[in-house]
Order: C-alpha cells, then sequence, then structure tokens
C-alpha cells in the first residue's frame, strides 16, 4: 500500500484540478484522488485524450475521478465545470487552479518586441482566467463551510526575467487576488493559497530541454536535484487538507531555493 494511502486526509472532499491532463497537474489530481477525494480532472477541449488517460489511471486505483473540459477565456466555461462537479460529486471543497498558456511564451520577448496581441492573450488566459475561476469557485466553496483556493503561480512572478516579463507580470497579479481572497472570506473558512514552482522536470520538459539548459538550472538551484511533478502536487494535497488550515494567503516557493525571501 502507497503511503499516500496510508494518508486519506482528503477522504469525503471534492476536488477540481483545473489544468490536469497532464504533466503537474496530472500527478496533482492523482495525488488528491489517492489522498481520498473525488477528483475532476479538467483541461482544453483539445487534451481530451490526456483527460480520459488520468481518470483511468485513479480509477484503476480504486479511486474517484470524472473528466471535463473548460476554456480559461470564456467565464461561462467555469460556470459550467464547478456545476458538472456539483452534479457528480454534490459540491466543491477544493479547486486547484493550475492553467497558463504556454503555446505564445517564446513570444513573449521583451518588454518592447513583444506584440499587443502576446500581451492580450497572457493575461487573458494566465490572469484574468484564475479571476473567472475564482468568481464561480469560491461560492460553491462557501456554500460547504468553507474550502481551499489553490492557484499556480510561478517563481518568474518574483526573480526579474531577462525575458516572459507579460507571463511574469500575469503570474506576479495573482499575488494580489490570492491576497484578497484569503482577506477577504478567510473567516467564512476560505484559504487562498499560491505555489510558484522553479524548474520543475516534468516529461514534456525532459523530452525537449538542451542538456546545457539543464546544467544551468541545476547550477542555479543550491538543492541536489531539480523539481518534480510531486514536489507540486505534495504542497497542494497539504494546504487543500486540514494540515494546511492555518495557511492563508500566501506564496509558496517550491523551488529548491532558487529563490529566497
Amino acid at each position: 500500500m502507497s503511503e499516500n494511502r496510508i494518508c486519506r486526509r482528503l477522504k469525503g472532499k471534492v476536488a477540481i484540478v483545473a489544468g490536469a491532463s497532464r504533466g503537474i497537474g496530472a500527478v496533482t489530481a492523482l495525488r488528491l484522488a489517492s489522498e481520498g477525494a473525488s477528483v475532476v480532472v479538467a483541461g482544453p477541449p483539445g487534451e481530451a485524450d490526456g483527460i480520459a488517460a488520468v481518470v483511468e489511471q485513479a480509477v484503476a486505483a480504486g479511486d474517484q475521478a470524472i473528466g471535463a473540459t473548460f476554456d480559461a477565456a470564456k467565464d461561462a466555461s467555469f460556470a459550467a465545470l464547478v456545476a458538472q462537479a456539483e452534479e457528480a460529486f454534490g459540491g466543491i471543497d477544493i479547486f486547484h487552479a493550475n492553467f497558463a498558456d504556454q503555446s505564445i511564451i517564446f513570444d513573449d520577448t521583451n518588454a518592447i518586441d513583444a506584440s499587443e496581441a502576446v500581451l492580450d492573450r497572457t493575461i487573458d488566459v494566465n490572469l484574468k482566467g484564475m479571476a473567472r475561476a475564482t468568481r464561480h469557485a469560491l461560492p460553491r466553496l462557501l456554500a460547504r463551510g468553507g474550502g481551499a483556493m489553490i492557484y499556480s503561480s510561478s517563481a518568474a512572478a518574483t526573480m526579474g526575467d531577462m525575458e516572459r516579463p507579460y507571463y511574469a507580470m500575469a503570474k506576479a497579479g495573482i499575488g494580489a487576488l490570492v491576497r484578497h481572497v484569503a482577506n477577504r472570506w478567510g473567516c467564512e473558512g476560505i484559504r487562498a493559497n499560491a505555489i510558484l514552482p522553479g524548474y520543475i522536470m516534468t516529461p514534456a520538459v525532459l523530452k525537449t530541454l538542451p542538456e546545457t539548459m539543464a546544467e544551468d538550472m541545476r547550477r542555479k538551484t543550491p538543492s541536489p536535484r531539480l523539481g518534480r511533478s510531486e514536489d507540486i502536487a505534495a504542497m497542494v494535497a497539504m494546504l487543500s487538507s486540514m494540515d494546511g488550515e492555518w495557511i492563508n494567503g500566501q506564496m509558496i516557493s517550491i523551488d529548491g531555493g532558487l529563490t529566497m525571501r
């Protein structure tokens, strides 16, 4: 029996992982399910195969999971997503907003050259999408007497990179949303926090990352290894549970010491 199955901190809880078809999100959805949560594995419509694969893996392990799709640029999509979770499992206790549009990140060059279209799309999905998710998930959490809103930010929010200014702007803006939600609804049982991953070696990254870049990442990170998706999933699971009951309004770096504040 795995360690996660012994630790069933989330038994009876319902979680949505919005951005769970692959990578960190997929590992996180499986972790939450293994700890007893009923999980809605959600992703963009174009990633239906990945969603189905994660659901199949969870169900094969004896856990509760269903698949769903959403579009982070559409407000109505989040309304439909939370309604689907309620219909399937009766409510929502955990919402993990783990999405970003990475398809244009290499066009996010610098504040002079990056186009208005790149700026608009980056802010629309990576920041406004988080506000849309909050607008629709938060009332459901309040209806259950409280719960966890967990947002995926990035170490880029604090580092001052030479590139990716709009991505960093969006990720930094999540912090203001987190603090607002925690301050406004904390006394009603809402815990809002963001996770700032460092260099996480997902399967997709490992396939494409040049060794010279990987070596540079290792040099910058004062730890014996680079990050794994499981490192992020472990923090999401803790923040989702009563072990994280007194953590609220925080931007939590999970980066092996890449950033130190």
